[in-house]
């Protein structure tokens, strides 16, 4: 691949916006120009994250939500219409460097070189993942230390499948519950134990992990959790109501509900981790995971809207969707 020289450019920008429940528009731009301390970046490829972008994309999501306070590229709501996407891998057009950024779907933008996270020689399209590693990461750094012991975790997604591998490599031993018998396999193909969830009914452990987006998941991982055990919930649920049982297992085992997320790290961490930290430690996991087996489905920029129709879909064999923007330069249409 050619290396870009240039850092300004004339012709407008292509980025991607929603417009309405389950509708998306490849829109003109205005042509980026880098202001002091901005860079030019061309997008190789970005990611569509199978969890909070199908919410957006079915507009499950309260319209007056902040599309998200710790990300700059990020402005305003999710009132319609909005570009919304935090995982673009590109080329910096002065050098040619590649780096990762937590911008919306778009071919070519301006960034501030502190904003831009410089990536060792990965495959573009696996190094879309990045949001989704650190994720697990903080996942697994939320759920503690566990050596040897036994953890269930909701969902054989990519979340799921990456938050399983790291608290396997931390010394819990996972076990992912997930009812469709292909994620299954894919979780055995990497080295993961997983079953359906029916077979786990008599489980009873010190922690269940959620990261099913699944409303219904979190009812049933009451039941998994022996005596002062912990939910811990990694799905993000946007508008979509979630019922809990309180009334049994949660009152009587003293159970306890704990969220966990990225875009913060917790202040019983602070001590130790920091973003910068953690951002170091996934680069580093980025070539150590495997990535490239969870990039099944590859489409073209211009083909977006066919790529969020299979994510929303949840087409069988479909783990992690990427926008390839060489192939739409390309003509790929």
């Amino acid at each position: 691949m050619t290396e870009p020289t240039v850092t300004s450019v004339t012709s407008p920008a292509r980025a991607l916006f929603h417009t309405a429940p389950r509708c998306v528009d490849i829109r003109e731009v205005g042509a980026p120009q880098p202001a002091a301390g901005e860079v030019l970046v061309r997008t190789l490829c970005s990611g569509i994250s199978g969890g909070t972008e199908r919410l957006v994309y079915r507009g499950e999501v309260p319209a007056e939500l902040a599309l998200d306070d710790t990300i700059d590229a990020l402005g305003g709501t999710f009132s319609y219409p909005f570009a919304y996407g935090y995982a673009c891998v590109g080329q910096v057009a002065e050098s040619g460097q590649t780096v990762f950024a937590f911008h919306p779907h778009q071919d070519v933008f301006a960034a501030r070189k502190g904003e831009l996270i410089p990536l060792p020689a990965i495959d573009p399209a696996a190094a879309t993942l990045f949001p989704l590693v650190e994720t697990a990461l903080q996942v697994t750094l939320d759920a503690g230390t566990g050596y040897r012991e036994r953890v269930v975790v909701l969902g054989a997604g990519v979340l799921g499948l990456l938050t399983g591998l790291l608290l396997q490599r931390s010394g819990w031993r996972p076990l992912i519950a997930e009812p469709q018998a292909w994620r299954r396999e894919v979780a055995s193909s990497l080295g993961a134990t997983a079953a359906a969830p029916e077979e786990l009914a008599a489980e009873k452990v010190s922690l269940v992990i959620d990261a099913s987006g699944n409303p219904d998941a979190p009812a049933m991982a009451l039941n998994m959790l022996a005596h002062e055990g912990t939910l811990l919930i990694a799905s993000w649920f946007g508008t979509k109501p979630v019922v809990l049982p309180l009334g049994g297992a949660f009152h009587r085992r003293r159970l306890t509900i704990r969220s966990t997320q990225v875009s913060t790290v917790p202040a019983r961490l602070s001590g130790t981790w920091t973003r910068s930290r953690r951002r170091q430690e996934t680069i580093e996991l980025l070539t150590e995971l495997p990535l490239a087996q969870l990039c099944t489905h590859v489409f073209a920029f211009n083909h977006a809207a066919e790529a969020f129709r299979a994510v929303d879909a949840g087409t069988p064999g479909l783990m992690h969707a990427v926008l390839d923007y060489d192939r739409s330069a390309a003509g790929d249409v």
